[in-house]
């Protein structure tokens, strides 16, 4: 079986691409390849298809993170075994209708049957969902840890007050189109060679407006700045999304509101590394204590712990203090705290001190650094295979 083709190469964008961009492409390339505007042309037919599953799953925020983070592997519970299906899997098909609407008429042709039966696009003078948002947020590891609350703006478009959405200015309404008679569609040609085609007039509405609303100039919607406080719940990483539902883009004539994603990214911290619901976390100590031994003090989320290290401790040793990590997010305990303890050589030393350590290293003994005395065995290894290798 060929490997399925990259959604972003497929619509022609980057990885980083907007929604608007997303939805241009895929517009651009939906008038190209649309079998209405291509009959008999199956390898057209098969493209189609294919920047209609790419559209519906990078316009979708869910579905795209999923598709990002494990590629055609993280679709497989949306899709299912069988993969992607036309006739059930077109949760934007709304929007997608909306779209090829806009370019061929109420008449879809093929794109008709991909959701099942050829059921027809609605009219487009009804009401129509707004477009979901995406705000992208920074939060520190404290918030993230413990949760917050922040108050964050963005801009939106909601229904115009003056005309509640509907364009038109008071004491008017919307009249029918003379020039399609009211179906939004208009057909060129004849006889076999028919084309249908949007109403050049009314945008395939079926309606003019002849007094449009002053405030909103027609579109039923104004632009806003919206405020709202965003509570951050404890344990989010770095992908974490959340849902606010119907705060995002207005509807249209009436139609609900979309949906709101808040996309957390935590910043890089400068005392501890998150991997998980895991902390890890790098503790200077004294020489001379990981050598006799002692208690030393490390910093948790929750404040100082104490740590006892043994005699010897080697620098470099990993302790792990289980559950003194993040909470996680869906509520299934803590994480835990890895400390690597690292052996500090102390500089600025006092002449006393330094007489101190003169008089430990005349006593020292070569079993005191185990580590030492097997380094200095393999290099006399080394240095006996090489002799022997230069005697023959």
């Amino acid at each position: 079986m060929a490997a399925k083709p990259d959604y972003y190469e497929s619509l022609g964008v980057s990885r980083t691409a907007s929604a608007d961009e997303i939805k241009k492409a895929y517009r651009k390339m939906a008038m190209k390849y649309h079998p209405d505007k291509n009959q008999g042309d199956t390898a057209s037919e098969q493209k189609f298809k294919e920047i209609s599953e790419a559209y519906e799953v990078l316009s979708d925020a869910g579905k795209r993170q999923k598709y990002d983070q494990f590629g055609h592997d993280g679709l497989k519970s949306t899709f299912g075994p069988g993969g992607f299906d036309f006739s059930r899997d077109f949760t934007h098909g709304a929007d997608l209708q909306d779209i090829l609407g806009s370019i061929f008429g109420d008449g879809g042709g093929i794109f008709d049957d991909f959701f099942g039966g050829g059921r027809r696009r609605s009219q487009r003078t009804g009401p129509q969902r707004g477009q979901d948002l995406r705000f992208d947020i920074e939060v520190d590891l404290e918030e993230a840890a413990f949760g917050s609350e922040r108050e964050i703006a963005f801009p939106v478009s909601v229904e115009c007050e003056k005309c509640s959405g509907s364009g038109v200015a008071a004491g008017s309404k919307r009249e029918t189109c003379q020039h399609c008679a009211g179906r939004g569609t208009v057909v060129s040609g004849g006889g076999f060679f028919q084309v249908r085609q949007g109403c050049p007039i009314c945008g395939g509405s079926g309606t003019i407006i002849k007094k449009p609303c002053k405030k909103c100039d027609g579109s039923g919607r104004c632009k806003t700045r919206k405020r709202l406080t965003l509570k951050i719940p404890r344990g989010v990483e770095t992908g974490s999304r959340l849902r606010l539902g119907g705060r995002g883009e207005g509807g249209v004539r009436g139609g609900p509101s979309g949906d709101l994603y808040v996309v957390i990214h935590v910043r890089k911290h400068d005392l501890f590394e998150r991997r998980g619901d895991d902390l890890y976390c790098q503790v200077p100590v004294p020489f001379e204590t990981a050598a006799v031994g002692g208690e030393i003090k490390v910093p948790t989320v929750d404040g100082y712990a104490k740590l006892k290290l043994a005699p010897g401790t080697p620098s470099g040793k990993v302790f792990r203090l289980r559950g003194k990590g993040v909470e996680n997010v869906e509520g299934y305990g803590r994480g835990d705290l890895h400390v690597k303890v690292v052996a500090e050589v102390p500089v600025k030393l006092s002449s006393s001190q330094k007489k101190l350590l003169k008089e430990f290293d005349a006593k020292r003994k070569d079993d005191n650094y185990p580590d030492g005395m097997k380094f200095r065995q393999r290099v006399e290894d080394f240095f006996g295979r090489r002799d022997a290798m230069k005697k023959k």
